[in-house]
């Protein structure tokens, strides 16, 4: 199991690696990993956690994934710079609702395997025996010599989020003693928080415990991961659609496909293999693979379907295709009588985020309304533009957004 998942680039590193790797092939373990519930979808920098749980339950283990609903309410200092926004209970089991169908897309739940709120034990703890029960286990120089720490250290670290670590430690002990819980998984991030919860368990259970840690990735030119125009590319269709989803694997650069596809689909390496062997125009099938395996996953087949045939429609340039799910805007007709400027609408529809990089982007040859080029800066959209009711612009080469004219 844990070959094949190395194989794959799900491996960082782990703790006791050849004890682990031994209990992997001999038994059947129980393994979880956490998601904090800060928003109502979850995005592309959870899904190598995900595949990682996935990975686990079809290996025959069982799996839990944690829902922080108690740890979101402090908010893990990790990566981040800034103290995190505080949420309400009902925010937190909100977001925790709209989730869990895109879990659903990766995991079983039919089974034995849980969706575990960690509110359920933090939410009424004693403070005073957890100080004493728990709080005794940890160091505060070992602590802050961990890299999370440090960096907070220089823009300023709150009691509340010295606090994460204990409560994150906290929960592997409690699945351990609930659930027979054994190994954490989660991104290289989390590996302080990992190791303080294998010490707590062997120090106050004396029982075995393992960490293991995803790398955190970036693509080949170091951008990170599932960051768009628009921000984060999210699991949910209402704020990511099929197509822009389909839109960002088809666009992965060459470089990265034969590790995409291995991280981020179920295919056999065999064929991973295969097509990342692919070179020069012929990469694009690799992509266009890439890119439906992924969009199915979250998206269903179905749907993947059709945001290739609306991509390919858009590249062929037949207008034959259905392009329904190519982003839309909508705007009124009395709001667009008097025209629209040309730098206002790549605004509105989002392709630009102000009118200063949409005249950049102009001045680069990059504005285009129905696949002809447009220079000149006092360009107004009108009625002369419209076909069957809508307006295609594109920005650069591969981002379309159609305005639609609603009478």
């Amino acid at each position: 199991m844990l070959e094949d998942l190395k194989e794959r680039g799900f491996f960082q590193q782990s703790t006791h690696p050849e004890e682990l790797a031994k209990r992997l092939k001999e038994d059947r373990i129980c393994c979880y990993v956490g998601f904090d519930p800060t928003a109502d979808s979850l995005h592309v920098g959870h899904l190598i956690p995900l595949m990682g749980l996935a990975h686990m339950q079809r290996g025959g283990h069982r799996i839990i994934a944690l829902m922080g609903g108690g740890t979101s309410m402090i908010g893990d200092p990790s990566g981040k710079t800034e103290l995190r926004k505080m949420l309400t209970e009902e925010q937190l089991q909100s977001n925790i609702e709209g989730i869990l169908p895109q879990m659903e897309r990766f995991l079983d739940f039919s089974g034995d395997a849980l969706l575990v709120n960690n509110s359920k034990w933090l939410r009424d703890l004693n403070y005073i025996d957890f100080l004493r029960d728990i709080g005794r286990h940890f160091s505060v120089n070992r602590m802050l010599s961990f890299e999370t720490y440090k960096i907070r250290l220089e823009t300023g670290l709150s009691f509340l989020e010295f606090n994460y670590q204990l409560l994150q430690a906290f929960d592997f002990l409690e699945l351990n003693r609930r659930y027979n819980c054994t190994l954490q998984m989660g991104g290289d991030d989390q590996w302080a928080n990992i190791i303080s919860g294998t010490d707590l368990i062997r120090r106050v259970e004396r029982k075995d415990a393992f960490g293991w840690t995803y790398p955190l990735l970036t693509t080949s030119s170091g951008k990170k991961m599932g960051k768009t125009e628009k921000g984060a590319l999210w699991l949910d269709p209402k704020r990511t659609s099929a197509y822009e989803y389909y839109q960002y694997w088809v666009n992965t650069e060459d470089t990265d496909v034969e590790k995409f596809l291995a991280l981020f689909t179920f295919l056999p390496m065999s064929e991973v293999r295969q097509l990342g062997q692919l070179q020069g125009a012929d990469i694009r099938e690799a992509k266009q693979r890439l890119a439906f395996e992924t969009t199915a996953l979250i998206h269903g087949k179905e749907t993947a379907l059709q945001a290739q045939e609306a991509a390919q429609s858009l590249f062929s340039g037949d207008g034959k295709s259905d392009k329904s799910n190519v982003p839309s805007t909508t705007i009124a007709a009395d709001n667009f009588s008097a025209g629209l400027d040309i730098f206002e609408s790549f605004l509105q529809t989002g392709l630009c985020k102000s009118k200063g990089e949409a005249r950049r982007l102009q001045a680069q040859g990059g504005v285009y309304v129905n696949d002809e080029r447009i220079d000149n800066p006092e360009y107004c959209l009108g009625k002369t533009d419209l076909q069957d009711g809508e307006i295609l612009l594109r920005a650069g080469k591969k981002r379309y957004h159609r305005l639609i004219i609603e009478n």
